[in-house]
Parts: C-alpha cells; sequence; structure tokens
C-alpha cells in the first residue's frame, strides 16, 4: 500500500532537513545564544555578520559535533555576512540550488543554534524582492521573503528546497521586523570576495543628483533603449568627479559601459573592481554624449 501524499511530503522534507543538516553548524561568535551558518568550503562558513561579535576564538560545531576554532576572514555590514576560517577543512560544502526560488514554493529554514542539533521552521514563499537598500549602507538586487518562523539562532543559517538544496542564507539583521533571505547566487559571490579580499569594496563619486528625463536627442546618441539618467546638481569639493572632470548639468546615463538610469543602479555599479580603478562614465553634456574618465574613490 503506497503512502498518502502527506507522508510523502513529511519523509521528503525530513529527508531534506538532514542533508542541509550535515553543511549547517552551529557559531559561537557572541555572548548570547550561538548563530548558524553554512559550510561553502570544507574550511570556510558563511554566516550572518550580526553574529560574529569577536574576530577570534570563535567556535564551530559540526553536524557530527566536532568542535573546531575559526576566525573572521572577513565581512560586510552592509549585507549582513560574514566569513569564517576553519582550523581544519572538516566540514561538508553545501549544495546550491540549481534553480533559484519562487513564490509558492514550500521551503524550510534549518539552524543548528544548540549542540543538541538541528532545527527546522516549515513555510513557503511569499515575495521576490528588491533591489533594496538594506540600511547598512549596502545593497541586496534581490531578497527572498517566507513565512517561516525565524527562532532565536537561526541567522546564518540556511532555506532550502525539497531536495534539502540552498536557496539562501536567512537572516533577521535588518531591523526590518523579521527575517529575509539572501540569495544564494548573490550570497556565494560575497562570501568569495570576503574570503578573498576581506570586505567588500564599495565605490563614490561625490555627486548630488537627481533623476530625470532623458531628451529624444540624448536618447538617439546612447545606441539603447534608455529613458532616464541622473542631473548632477552639486560636485562636492575634491570629489572623485570633480577631480575626473564630471560637471554640474551633465547627466550621468551609463558606468563602465552599463546603463545608469535610477540612483539604486549607480550604487550597486560602485563596488567591487571600479573602486580606486580609472571607470569610464557616460555622461550627456550639452545634448552630446562624452565619455569621462573617473578614478572611483572608496567610502
Amino acid at each position: 500500500m503506497s503512502k498518502n501524499i502527506f507522508t510523502e511530503l513529511s519523509d521528503a522534507m525530513a529527508s531534506a532537513a538532514e542533508q542541509a543538516g550535515n553543511s549547517t553548524v552551529l557559531v559561537d561568535a557572541r555572548r548570547r545564544i550561538p548563530a548558524s551558518g553554512i559550510a561553502f568550503a570544507k574550511d570556510m562558513i558563511l554566516t550572518a555578520d550580526h553574529v560574529v561579535e569577536r574576530d577570534e576564538d570563535i567556535k564551530v560545531i559540526l553536524s557530527d559535533g566536532t568542535e573546531l576554532t575559526a576566525r573572521l576572514a572577513g565581512r560586510d555590514p552592509g549585507t549582513d555576512l560574514a566569513v569564517l576560517k576553519l582550523d581544519s577543512a572538516s566540514a561538508t560544502p553545501a549544495a546550491v540550488a540549481k534553480t533559484p526560488a519562487r513564490v509558492g514554493q514550500f521551503v524550510l529554514a534549518i539552524g543548528r543554534p544548540s549542540k543538541r542539533g538541528i532545527e527546522s521552521s516549515f513555510g513557503t514563499v511569499n515575495a521576490i524582492g528588491g533591489p533594496v537598500r538594506t540600511g547598512r549602507g549596502g545593497m541586496l538586487e534581490s531578497f527572498i521573503k517566507t513565512d517561516v518562523v525565524s527562532y532565536p539562532g537561526f541567522s546564518g543559517g540556511p532555506l532550502i528546497n525539497g531536495e534539502g538544496q540552498v536557496f539562501g542564507v536567512n537572516t533577521s539583521g535588518f531591523g526590518s521586523g523579521g527575517a529575509i533571505t539572501i540569495p544564494a547566487d548573490a550570497a556565494w559571490k560575497v562570501a568569495e570576495t570576503l574570503a578573498k579580499h576581506g570586505k567588500i569594496k564599495r565605490g563614490y563619486l561625490g555627486i548630488r543628483s537627481q533623476t530625470v528625463n532623458i531628451p529624444e536627442d540624448g536618447q538617439s546618441q546612447l545606441n539603447r533603449k534608455q529613458e532616464t539618467g541622473l542631473l548632477i546638481v552639486g560636485l562636492e569639493a575634491e570629489s572623485p568627479a570633480g577631480n575626473g572632470g564630471l560637471m554640474v548639468g551633465d547627466i550621468l546615463v551609463g558606468v563602465a559601459g552599463e546603463a545608469i538610469e535610477h540612483h539604486d543602479e549607480l550604487f550597486t555599479r560602485l563596488s567591487g573592481d571600479v573602486v580606486g580603478k580609472s571607470t569610464p562614465l557616460d555622461v550627456l553634456r550639452g545634448g552630446k554624449l562624452v565619455v569621462v574618465n573617473v578614478v572611483v574613490g572608496e567610502r
């Protein structure tokens, strides 16, 4: 006699929790209750930045109960992510979902806030949002909103699908009244950068700007469909923009060949490899397209 659908679903979700639990660790890096983390390499743990209150003498407990010492390899308060370096390459790396989360999917939030083992919370994906500024100096190009209950110590743990694969990293560190999930593709990129460089570079131009419609004669010069840009209405003294030759009245329409239509897009583009380097900026000046090379400053 075959199992009923409820039993099959229950068994599948329990198996998924066990699978993800192999890569979900306890992170003891603060004074109060420990938090959770995800092994993204055999010697690297990805967790939430706000749960890491010390740089060294961090304790990590693996799924088999092994206790390891870790140190902070890098952190990014802007995305509330941090990477810990284990003193032994003993962790089991998590499997990332091959397809992104979809609204309506069943999901599990997994945590390991105590030595007793993993805990889980069941729910559905309510929404996929973004881009959004985090309020901590960062930008999330997307985020996952669910109705799972984020129990104490769940921050830094994974949101998973029915196969035990990771959709993203759960965090309650943005003070938005609940937990959100940072999608795995974005979180893993941040983790790789933190493991390599210790921080995420964020740049600035030193301009004040406002969104404006691009005149028809200006649009014809861009060789792409773009209706808005950023009108520069002010320049900070000795700013990268001013030193590089940008002028009040210029309409900024692109950074390194990528269209800039809104402030959030500029915020996103001024990060990573462009910081500290001479970067071509496309501006409309007097109705003509001009390329101005500016050395992007670092915040």
